[in-house]
């Protein structure tokens, strides 16, 4: 329920100040008397108000437990709007806009709603403008003036403002360019509807691959200069086939060789790139290999998405890590995956964090990378999530629920909504215990393939039900992850054929083994594989018979 604090009349005066004024960034004064409470257990969505501590704040994107006393500085969870007993307090991010809240909560799983800026008009005070033109890369610290499209914006958020990619914060102009900017003023002429107003046109969003359990934040304003020649952005993911086949693609030899990226064949349908490395304080950073030329990846990138193809960036891998312990990791990390998404286009992200990365129950490393995503969903509602944990992290929660048994699990059931696509490594862990057995399934195996998809789609017991159940994915969310090749992982081979039934059993419900599911499950989504240089390097042993398989599902 929207909910005005201060009048028109008093929007237009304080506007006409901060103009004057030009580095004045204090919020103000705001009436609480309908604002609830902060509540550590509740579910705030993006533009959700609350109290705490006589304080007001506003809810920047979806967050649970976090205090905004604690997180509303740049890049955190919330934004202080001002005192709640009528004193002005000063915040760097407090804009006169944000004393205009739209209160929402998390959708459900079952929400296909989605929330864009509203399209009406406001009013926008007018004048001469004396602040420099706009120009992409430059150091723009919090409110700094400065014209763009023939309006005056100030800066909310200096990392963004001084952004090389203009396609995004431009202000006024950019597909992003609220996250970094709020307006102040027309220069010369009254303008009788704000820029931030203008709600993305369905034609300018590609079609996204999140079923109808995703919720969606629009940006503010995308306009149509920011989509590329094959009508996407950074961020906006292709629809997937019901079937997909997806294959790690790496940066680095291993022994398989280094390969363009446009020599990657048409049967993959998810090319994810393994590995962004830590670079340090949350930051993140995309180190193409001296082999590979920067410029000629970056419209191989162009051109496979142009194919319908999700190139994905990968975070993790076997000897990877990432650093978010706190509030600080967080934005760095947040911010330096943009500037890697918008620098070379990429679709989205994968979560392939192993056992150097710490990722163990309480770790902080898990809900940040929560929170994590879900703010990279807020900046590009079509952004691709998949994830790639090894069974201990996952279907080992059956076994225990501590340490890294299950660790992945709660990190799951809180991205539900965003997660495209889970992909769990049956490979180099050996066999798996299940529900379905007394004894473990051998890897490779169909039973253990077939078991393994089972306990993601129809749920399961933790720690032999002793700590809850985890509740299962849509079955389109779900694909087994196997090595493509003998020399591709240590140990979980299977032969393509064992694969190929393993699938006709979850899709159809057929040429099972032993373990039968509850149901044929037709929109199971496909297989995941490490590596396609590994296939390519053997002559296509994986990618043929597998892909050539999915195609034939109904």
């Amino acid at each position: 329920m929207m909910k005005k604090i201060l009048l028109m009349k008093e929007l237009k005066v304080a506007l006409a100040a901060l103009c004057v004024s030009g580095l004045s960034t204090s919020a103000m004064a705001v009436d609480c008397s309908n604002i609830p409470a902060w509540n550590a257990t509740a579910q705030y969505g993006g533009g959700s108000q609350v109290k705490e501590q006589n304080n007001a704040y506003k809810a920047n994107w979806w967050s649970q437990g976090h205090n905004p006393v604690n997180y509303s500085g740049q890049w955190q969870e919330w934004t202080l709007l001002g005192a709640c007993d009528g004193a002005v307090s000063s915040s760097s991010k407090s804009s006169v806009a944000s004393s205009v809240v739209v209160s929402s909560s998390k959708p459900s799983s079952s929400s296909s709603s989605s929330l864009a800026p509203s399209s009406s008009s406001s009013s926008v005070v007018a004048g001469n403008c004396a602040s420099p033109q706009y120009v992409a890369g430059t150091n723009y610290a919090a409110g700094a003036l400065a014209q763009n499209a023939g309006s005056e914006y100030r800066c909310t958020v200096a990392g963004w403002c001084g952004s090389t990619a203009s396609w995004a914060y431009a202000p006024g102009t950019g597909a992003h360019w609220q996250q970094a900017w709020e307006l102040v003023r027309a220069c010369g002429a009254t303008s009788s509807v704000a820029p931030s107003s203008v709600a993305p046109s369905s034609s300018s969003v590609a079609t996204t691959s999140k079923s109808s359990s995703s919720s969606s934040i629009a940006p503010s304003s995308r306009s149509s200069s920011s989509v590329s020649g094959n009508g996407r952005v950074p961020g906006d993911a292709a629809a997937l086939p019901k079937h997909a086949l997806v294959g790690y693609w790496h940066n680095f030899d291993n022994g398989s060789g280094v390969i363009r990226l446009a020599d990657v064949d048409a049967s993959w349908d998810v090319i994810v790139i393994a590995f962004v490395d830590d670079a340090g304080n949350g930051n993140v950073e995309f180190r193409l290999d001296p082999a590979l030329n920067k410029a000629q990846f970056i419209q191989d990138v162009a051109a496979k998405r142009a194919q319908g193809k999700n190139i994905v960036l990968s975070y993790g891998g076997e000897k990877g890590t990432v650093t978010l312990n706190n509030s600080t990791n967080l934005a760095n990390f947040v911010n330096s995956t943009a500037a890697i998404i918008n620098e070379y286009g990429f679709d989205g992200v994968d979560i392939d964090l192993e056992s150097g990365a710490g990722v163990i129950h309480g770790a902080p490393v898990i809900s940040n990378m929560v929170s994590a995503i879900k703010q990279l969903d807020a900046m590009y509602p079509d952004l691709y999530v998949s994830m790639a944990p090894e069974h201990p992290y996952v279907q080992g929660g059956y076994v225990a629920y501590s340490g890294i048994w299950g660790a992945y699990l709660p990190m799951i059931d809180q991205l539900r909504n965003e997660l495209d696509l889970l992909h769990v490594q049956l490979y180099n862990n050996g066999g798996l215990a299940t529900p379905y057995s007394a004894q473990a399934y051998q890897a490779g195996t169909v039973d253990m393939m077939v078991a393994s998809a089972r306990m993601l789609i129809e749920g399961f017991p933790l720690a032999n039900g002793t700590a809850g159940q985890f509740k299962g994915l849509r079955p389109d969310q779900v694909a087994l992850g196997l090595p493509s090749g003998p020399r591709a992982a240590g140990s979980g081979q299977a032969t393509t054929a064992d694969i190929n039934r393993a699938v006709s059993c979850l899709a159809l419900r057929t040429n099972c083994g032993s373990n039968v599911p509850l149901a044929a499950y037709g929109d199971f989504r496909g297989v995941m594989t490490w590596s396609i240089n590994w296939d390519v390097k053997d002559g296509r042993i994986f990618s043929v018979p597998v892909g050539n398989h999915l195609k034939t599902l109904p």
